[in-house]
């Protein structure tokens, strides 16, 4: 009988039953391509941006899709080196992050939006200053959708971002415009422009609007004090070769701000007056190609998740409507799952903390306890590798000049229902500079609130099935 009991004993074991925080199903270690990394910083200089500028229909995979592309691939870098345009990408970053954070802060205080008026009390016609939106506000801007607007279509690009609702756009008569890649749109010359009324579900659905002749004002404020401000309109949006009529747009004739190239935003969060909800669309996905290439990719709506995505519970806020949130229980690095309590990463019952996945933050970001853990582990198992002098928020820092290709610790997302999705090593450690400087590209907050950015999304579909409340990670999938 005894015998019998060590054999079974022996079986569990070996089949892996006892548990055990190590992942032995998963890899422990991926290899980072540096040769090739390095040679992308060099050629992100060369590339021409009018040749991706057309708007080539036939490249569509549906009526319903919308070409994506980088920043680099509309617009030239104005800075002359690899680590300046670095530097640059992570000062936007950090001000993106705090007006984030500033705007959870506010709905889970309770204080809405008409408390930071910045134009005073009421805001008359000949007040009108906006959109006044930074780039800096709105995140580092590097992902457009090239969209075509009006009766006749006039294409503009367009900033994505899941973390704002309204969509607006710059208008002429323009007194004061920041530099756009396209011609400001021009109200006079679209059949479908319609001035929205005060009575208007659209205009009642804002957190501040205003009358003017019986006409929709309307306000945007953002977290670092930025905001937007204008006339508040329906318009005919082209999404390929569909067209979808009366979606609310905000459209703007004394324009300042950060947002070189682009027309506009287009808001793809969970709010009612974002871009999806305006179409009823039951789901959507993007996918963010590399920053630093010209190619392009799609922004599709209305298809569904891949067979081979990895499925995670799409969660919601009810202090907050506009962010994604994702049923996310933990981290492991090379195999082995981190000691951090599933906590960290819920919503508590006012509102605050939890994590979502957001299209205008480039570095993940974590909970200072969270973060150093993380980071930690990989040192560990980057003993081998060269350390070098912290970059701007990075602190985990190698010299990897002298190498051709490293092997670097695994990191992955462990979903609540079981599902792990691992990020490949160019999204885990990125060159800050031409000379062979990489960096850990997770970053700690001091916020409650956890961020999924776009550098861990790059190479990845991300869709957003919003009838079942599913969010899929299709890697290799652009």
């Amino acid at each position: 009988m005894r015998s019998l009991f060590y054999i079974i004993f022996a079986l569990f074991f070996r089949l892996g039953f006892v548990h055990s925080r190590s992942l032995t199903q998963t890899s422990k270690t991926s290899i980072l391509d540096v040769t090739a990394l390095i040679q992308k910083t060099q050629t992100v200089f060369t590339y021409n941006p009018t040749a991706t500028q057309a708007f080539e229909e036939s490249e569509y995979k549906s009526s319903h899709t919308l070409q994506l592309h980088s920043r680099i691939s509309i617009q030239r870098p104005s800075q002359s080196d690899y680590k300046s345009l670095t530097l640059a990408r992570l000062e936007r970053d950090s001000v993106r992050v705090r007006s984030l954070t500033t705007r959870l802060d506010l709905a889970v205080n309770g204080i809405v939006q008409s408390d930071l008026k910045p134009l005073g009390e009421g805001f008359e016609a000949e007040e009108i200053q906006g959109p006044v939106v930074s780039g800096t506000s709105q995140g580092s801007g590097e992902y457009f959708s090239r969209v075509s607007i009006g009766k006749p279509p006039s294409p503009a690009y367009m900033v994505l971002d899941t973390g704002s609702d309204v969509n607006w756009l710059q208008c002429a008569p323009c007194a004061d415009c920041y530099q756009q890649a396209d011609p400001i749109f021009e109200p006079a010359s679209s059949a479908s422009y319609s001035p929205l009324s005060c009575e208007t579900k659209q205009c009642k659905s804002l957190d501040v609007s205003e009358c003017r002749n019986g006409t929709c004002l309307y306000e945007v404020t953002y977290g670092d004090g930025s905001y937007t401000v204008g006339d508040f309109v329906t318009e005919t949006v082209m999404l390929g070769s569909a067209s979808v009529n009366n979606v609310a747009i905000g459209c703007g004739h004394n324009n300042a701000g950060l947002f070189i190239a682009a027309a506009g935003l287009l808001g793809l969060g969970g709010g009612s007056l974002s871009f999806p909800s305006q179409l009823n669309a039951s789901s959507f996905s993007y996918c963010l190609v590399d920053r630093d290439s010209d190619s392009a990719s799609t922004l599709e709506f209305n298809s569904p998740l891949p067979p081979s995505a990895v499925i995670a519970p799409l969660l919601r806020n009810p202090q907050l409507d506009t962010f994604y949130y994702l049923g996310l229980k933990g981290l492991s690095v090379g195999g082995e799952l981190l000691p951090i309590p599933e906590s960290s990463f819920q919503v508590d019952a006012s509102g605050d903390g939890g994590i979502i996945v957001d299209s205008g933050t480039a570095v993940t970001r974590l909970q200072t306890a969270t973060y150093n853990s993380l980071r930690d582990a990989f040192v560990k198992g980057t003993q081998g590798l060269p350390s070098t002098n912290n970059v701007s928020l990075f602190d985990t820092c190698y010299d990897l000049s002298s190498r051709s290709s490293v092997e670097v610790p695994t990191v992955e997302f462990h979903f609540t229902n079981g599902k792990v999705l691992q990020l490949p090593a160019k999204n885990v450690l990125i060159p800050v500079d031409s000379d062979g400087t990489f960096c850990l590209a997770f970053a700690q907050t001091i916020s409650a609130l956890s961020i999924i950015g776009n550098v861990q999304q790059q190479g990845t579909r991300v869709g957003f099935d919003l009838a079942n409340s599913l969010v899929g990670f299709s890697p290799s999938k652009c």
